[in-house]
C-alpha cells in the first residue's frame, strides 16, 4: 500500500526545510519595507495571471521544466512591495497536477517555497539597485530589471539544479549543464517583458484599465510557445520514426528479432555496474538502441543474405556507422556527442583494427566500448544463417579471450561478473520470451526558450526519462 504522506530522500528532505527556512527569515526581513493595501483587483489579476503562467510548461531534462512564471514574477516585483510579490508566487504558483498522486506535497512545496524564494531575493535585488545613485530613470530601471532577472535566475535555477542532482545522483555539473547553462541569456532578454508588462499595468492603453494590455502581451507569449510546442511535436514524430526504422530493422530477419533491445538491455547493465548516474544510463540505452540505424541505408539483399558476405559486400556493410549520423542528420543537434559516437564507433576494437576510424584502447569512446561488447555478445548467442549461434557460456568464452584484443579488459570484467549475476538478457530465447515492453526512444533533451525551471518527477527507471 503506497504512503499517505509519502516522504522524499533524506538529503532532499532538509534541502527542502533549508528553502522554506530562507524563505521565511527572507519575508520576515522583507515585511518592514511597508504595508500596502492593493485593490482587490490587482491581487486578483495577477494571482490569476500567475496560475495561468505556471500551468503552461514544457519539459526539459531530468525531470524537469519551464515556464512564463518567471516574466509575471519580475513584473510583480515591479509593483508590489517585496513581501507582496513573493508571497503571490509562493501561494500561487501551483503545478496543474497539484493533487494527484503523481505530483506528491513535496514537490509542490519545494517549487513553491524556490518560486517564493526567488522572487523575494529578485525583488530584494530591484530595491537595492533603486536606492543606488543612478541618475537616469530609464537606466535605472534597466539595470533594476537585469539586476533582479539575474538574482532570480541564480536562485531558481541554482535550487533545482542541486535537488536534481541529490535526488538523481547526476552530478551538479551535468544537470546545470543540460538545464541552466544554456537559460542565462533567456533569462536577460526577457526580463524587459516583465519591466513592460508592469508599465502597460500602471499606463493603460485601452479600455482604461492596463490589465487589457498585459492580457495581449501575454497572448503574444503563449503564441510563441504554441510554435515552440509544435516544434516539440515535430521532434516527437521524428522520434516515432527512427524507432519504427529500428523495430523494422529487428524484425527483418529472425536472427534479429529483438537484437537493438536486447543490446540495450546489456549496455545499461553494464553501465549501471560500472557506475554511471541514471540519466547516462539513459542515454547510453538510448544509444544502444539506435547503434544500427544506418542499416536503414544497406540493401536487404546484403543484410539479409544467407551465406557469408564477399569483401565488397561486407566493406558497404562497415559503412553503417557513417550512414547511421547521415540517416539522423534532422536530429543531430538534439544528440549529444556520446549518443553519436557510439552510432560512429560501436565497431571500432580494442587493438586499433576496428571501423570506421581504426581507434584503439582509450581513444574509443567509452560509451561505443559497452556497446561494441553488448553488440557482440548479442550477436554470438543470436547467430546467422551462416553461423549457428554460441551458447552464453561459449559466447562468454570467447568474450573473455578476446579481451585486449577486441573489447575493453575492465568492460570486460564488469560484463563477466554480470554474467554470473544471470540478468534476463543472459540466453537470449528467455529474453525474447520475457520481453515485453520496448525501451523508448524519446528522452533527448528539449530546449525551451524562457521563463522559470521547476521539479516536476522523480527519475524514471525505464527508457524515458520521467515527464509531467
Amino acid at each position: 500500500m503506497k504512503a499517505l504522506f509519502p516522504l522524499p530522500p533524506l538529503r532532499v528532505l532538509l534541502f527542502l526545510l533549508l528553502l522554506l527556512g530562507a524563505f521565511a527569515g527572507l519575508l520576515y526581513l522583507l515585511l518592514p519595507s511597508g504595508p500596502y493595501a492593493p485593490s482587490a483587483l490587482d491581487l486578483v489579476f495577477w494571482a490569476a495571471l500567475i496560475v495561468i503562467a505556471r500551468r503552461a510548461h514544457v519539459a526539459l531534462p531530468f525531470s524537469a521544466s519551464i515556464s512564463h512564471v518567471f516574466v509575471v514574477a519580475l513584473a510583480a516585483i515591479t509593483l508590489f512591495p517585496p513581501w507582496l510579490a513573493a508571497g503571490l508566487v509562493f501561494i500561487f504558483s501551483f503545478n496543474k497536477d497539484f493533487g494527484r498522486p503523481g505530483y506528491t506535497w513535496y514537490k509542490d512545496l519545494f517549487n513553491r517555497t524556490q518560486s517564493g524564494l526567488a522572487t523575494g531575493l529578485a525583488a530584494w535585488a530591484w530595491g537595492w539597485v533603486h536606492s543606488q545613485p543612478i541618475p537616469y530613470t530609464y537606466l535605472l530601471e534597466a539595470v533594476g530589471i537585469l539586476v533582479a532577472s539575474l538574482m532570480y535566475f541564480l536562485v531558481n535555477v541554482g535550487s533545482v539544479t542541486y535537488v536534481i542532482h541529490l535526488a538523481s545522483g547526476a552530478s551538479l555539473r551535468k544537470v546545470w549543464f543540460e538545464n541552466g547553462s544554456w537559460l542565462w541569456v533567456s533569462y536577460l532578454v526577457q526580463a524587459p517583458i516583465g519591466l513592460l508588462l508592469a508599465k502597460a499595468y500602471q499606463t493603460p492603453l485601452i479600455w482604461g484599465w492596463g490589465g487589457f494590455t498585459v492580457l495581449f502581451m501575454m497572448l503574444l507569449l503563449y503564441f510563441s510557445r504554441f510554435y515552440w510546442d509544435e516544434k516539440v511535436k515535430i521532434e516527437a514524430a521524428f522520434d516515432d520514426t527512427i524507432e519504427v526504422l529500428v523495430a523494422t530493422l529487428d524484425a527483418k530477419d529472425p536472427f534479429t528479432r529483438l537484437h537493438s533491445e536486447r543490446v540495450a538491455a546489456i549496455a545499461s547493465s553494464i553501465a549501471k555496474r560500472m557506475g554511471f548516474d541514471e540519466y547516462d544510463v539513459k542515454r547510453i540505452t538510448y544509444a544502444a538502441r539506435i547503434h544500427d540505424i544506418g542499416k536503414v541505408a544497406i540493401p536487404d539483399s546484403i543484410l539479409l543474405k544467407p551465406g557469408k558476405l564477399t569483401p565488397e559486400e561486407f566493406d558497404l556493410i562497415k559503412t553503417h556507422p557513417t550512414k547511421g549520423l547521415e540517416v539522423l542528420r534532422p536530429m543531430q543537434s538534439r544528440l549529444s556527442k556520446e549518443v553519436q559516437d557510439v552510432i560512429l564507433h560501436h565497431h571500432e576494437r580494442w587493438d586499433g583494427s576496428g571501423y570506421p576510424s581504426r581507434l584503439k584502447e582509450e581513444q574509443i569512446p567509452l560509451w561505443a566500448r559497452i556497446v561494441a561488447l553488448a553488440d557482440a555478445y548479442e550477436a554470438m548467442t543470436a547467430g546467422r544463417a551462416y553461423s549457428p549461434a554460441k551458447t552464453p557460456q561459449e559466447a562468454l568464452n570467447e568474450i573473455i579471450m578476446h579481451a585486449g584484443r577486441q573489447f575493453d579488459p575492465q568492460v570486460v570484467k564488469h560484463f563477466e561478473a554480470l554474467w554470473h549475476e544471470d540478468p534476463i538478457w543472459k540466453d537470449r530465447e528467455e529474453f525474447l520470451r520475457r520481453y515485453t515492453l520496448p525501451a523508448h526512444l524519446s528522452g533527448l533533451p528539449l530546449r525551451s526558450g524562457s521563463g522559470q525551471v521547476s521539479a516536476i518527477s522523480p527519475a524514471s527507471s525505464s527508457g524515458r526519462p520521467g515527464s509531467s
